[in-house]
């Protein structure tokens, strides 16, 4: 069989890595690989539709889904997964607990970014605050101009509103003309800015109890194939998950190795350790079966939320075959 010559574009993580170098191969596959920011894979892949095998928001993908499919069919590879508590910042000056949110005024850089799905699900159902309880402000967190990559159409009772022109969130948060800010990556903000920070001053042990309490360990990313292609060629889809959980199982055996430490910071031995513990040997699983209760909990938020027309289900979001595996 001729090998498919195809573009796969990925963040550089430990678990895709092996993909990139070529030491694990897409069965039918000679890919040409490009590491790239998730922003601007997800931007050229919602917008064009430009790669054939990528990284996907998982929030923008079930709004697709929700509308009846998009230019992509989902694999349940999970390239990204993250307790968001460390996703929210604050005005400490003016907000010291999650209930003093109400009524106040939140950034965000897109409202249906998958991070910002997860803050809003942890703020409504651990402290009662509900998204229509916030006036939301969308700005970029550097770039003003930042725009929402798809179209989407909110409940009225949730206020959202543009962010002045040429202001980023960012720029407001510092000068307090919004009192808190959500998103996947931290404001940018000048050396020793004051009055700024977490919600929760220690997002590590509200994580865990997060965990402990829900089971839930949140995903950002899946992994998608352009649906023309998977389509033409159904064994397509099943291949690329396979490798890419061959690779996420290369990268926990490296991580495993304490011979010498792969990743340039210390205490990861320990860490991994804690990890284990506390989520099991399997703690970053792919798959639908093992991911249920936490897709099924962002689906459920994800419509609450009025982003997703209807409440889809994982086996719609993901091929048929991605659904189930040979064993030996």
């Amino acid at each position: 069989m001729t090998k498919l010559n195809l573009s796969v574009a990925v963040g550089p993580y430990d678990r895709t890595r092996a993909l990139i170098d070529g030491s694990v191969q897409i069965d039918g596959v000679n890919p040409s690989c490009m590491t790239l920011s998730p922003e601007e894979i997800f931007f050229r892949a919602f917008r064009h539709a430009e790669f054939d095998i990528c990284e996907l928001s998982l929030s923008s993908f079930t709004v697709k889904t929700a509308q009846g499919g998009g230019p992509y069919v989902g694999v349940p590879a999970f390239v990204s997964r993250a307790f968001r508590h460390t996703s929210i910042y604050v005005r400490t000056d003016r907000i010291k607990k999650p209930e003093d949110l109400k009524g106040k005024r939140v950034g965000v850089p897109e409202y249906q970014l998958t991070a910002n799905v997860w803050a809003r699900a942890i703020l409504q159902d651990d402290y009662g605050v509900k998204p229509s309880d916030i006036q939301w402000v969308r700005g970029g967190i550097e770039d003003a101009d930042r725009p929402e990559k798809i179209s989407i159409k909110l409940p009225n009772d949730v206020k959202l509103e543009d962010a002045p022109a040429g202001k980023s969130i960012s720029a407001m948060l510092a000068e307090g003309t919004i009192d808190a800010f959500i998103a996947p990556r931290p404001p940018s903000l000048p050396k020793n800015t004051p009055n700024i920070g977490w919600l929760f001053p220690d997002p590590v042990a509200a994580a865990k109890d997060y965990y402990k309490r829900t089971g839930v360990f949140p995903i950002m990313h899946i992994v998608g194939v352009r649906r023309t292609l998977a389509e033409q060629h159904p064994w397509l889809p099943g291949a690329v998950f396979k490798a890419f959980d061959q690779a996420k199982a290369r990268a926990l055996e490296l991580l495993s190795d304490t011979s010498a430490t792969k990743v340039t910071l210390p205490f990861i031995e320990e860490r991994l350790a804690e990890a284990k513990s506390l989520m099991g040997e399997d703690f970053w699983s792919y798959g639908i079966e093992p991911a249920r209760k936490t897709l099924e909990s962002f689906f459920r938020h994800h419509h609450s939320q009025g982003l997703s027309s209807r409440l889809v289900t994982p086996e719609e979001m993901f091929h048929p075959g991605t659904h189930e595996a040979f064993k030996i």
